[in-house]
């Protein structure tokens, strides 16, 4: 039942998260190169992230427990031609995929978990991610206005992903998440995370 209302939020038009294109901060990264090695795109809703990096010829899984987002996703792979993979799995519980990826994607995803639920979704990306592997994580942020639900702060941020529970922010900057209800996108951040 984790799922269902992930998966409520496609059965009547998009949701307020799906653009209908990759985020510009996924554009960039994936531009500069960012994106190596198996990658994971984690709650990969309708797939326009896990696209975009698929189709820089880089094997990229994304995964989301809304199944109605991933047939979506799998038609838009099939339209394009892109050898995407695309799989039904509990952001909670990544280990249960039984891989490990070199790069993983969080376009979204942080924002959405409690502070009960956060340190047990940290521990399942360092279940996936090989030592030496970057985590990059786009959630909203409350810097700036047009907030979105549940901002982040940035010591929210630096505390989860600190030295002391096995992670290093490399770049933590001030972005912006597209989506339905914001005309100019709503305040984010992006970090780059390394797994030493």
């Amino acid at each position: 039942m984790s799922g269902r209302p992930w998966d409520d939020s496609y059965r009547d038009g998009p949701a307020p998260w799906d653009v209908g294109a990759p985020q510009p901060a996924v554009v960039r990264t994936a531009a500069a190169g960012g994106f190596t090695g198996s990658v994971l795109d984690a709650g990969c809703g309708s797939g326009d992230n896990t696209l975009h990096i698929a189709a820089t010829g880089v094997p990229v899984l994304g995964v989301d427990v809304a199944e109605t987002a991933l047939a979506l996703a799998r038609e838009k792979a099939a339209a394009r031609g892109l050898a995407a993979e695309f799989a039904t799995a509990d952001a909670l519980h990544l280990d249960r995929l039984h891989r490990d990826f070199d790069t993983v994607l969080d376009c979204g995803l942080f924002h959405t978990f409690d502070a009960t639920e956060r340190p047990v979704y940290l521990a399942s990306l360092a279940s996936v991610i090989r030592p030496g592997g970057t985590l990059y994580l786009l959630c909203l942020s409350d810097i700036g206005p047009e907030l979105g639900p549940h901002p982040v702060t940035r010591a929210e941020l630096t505390a989860a992903f600190s030295p002391a529970a096995g992670w290093r922010i490399v770049a933590l900057e001030q972005d912006r998440i597209r989506t339905n209800f914001h005309e100019h996108g709503a305040s984010a951040w992006f970090a780059t995370i390394n797994r030493p």
